[in-house]
């Protein structure tokens, strides 16, 4: 199955706590938590292009799978990973921030991350 498509934001589990634990700002926090973000993802070969959208904040990060990139993590940071795929699993660790994102079916893609012991979860759905 390809990632190939755009999804959008259909529940989310542990917003809050998770936000927090990244030292995100309270107000930001309550502005984001009912923002349906969008997230369109070019697949071509191991060469991959995300782009979420949430509200005015775009954020698009492009690599190739196995290969040490950088990339803009939720609090505007560029950290440098390596992102793995694992059959329909794409998963990658920034400092500490451990991220799954798996397409569970041909219209459901299911993102865990995981800090400070807090598990933040995201289904989005095919648009």
């Amino acid at each position: 199955m390809s990632f190939t498509g755009k999804y959008q934001l259909e529940s989310q589990e542990n917003f809050e706590p998770f936000m927090k634990a990244l030292g995100i700002p309270d107000d930001l926090i309550q502005k984001g938590k009912d923002l349906k973000s969008i997230s369109e993802i070019e697949e071509a070969g191991d060469n991959f292009k995300v782009t979420i959208t949430t509200g005015s904040n775009v954020i698009t990060n492009s690599f190739t799978i196995g290969q040490e990139t950088e990339l803009q993590s939720v609090t505007g940071e560029k950290i440098k990973g390596v992102v793995h795929r694992e059959g329909n699993k794409l998963k990658v660790s920034l400092k500490g921030i451990e991220s799954t994102t798996e397409l569970v079916d041909a219209n459901t893609i299911v993102n865990t991350t995981t800090a400070s012991g807090i598990v933040y979860k995201r289904t989005s759905k095919r648009m």
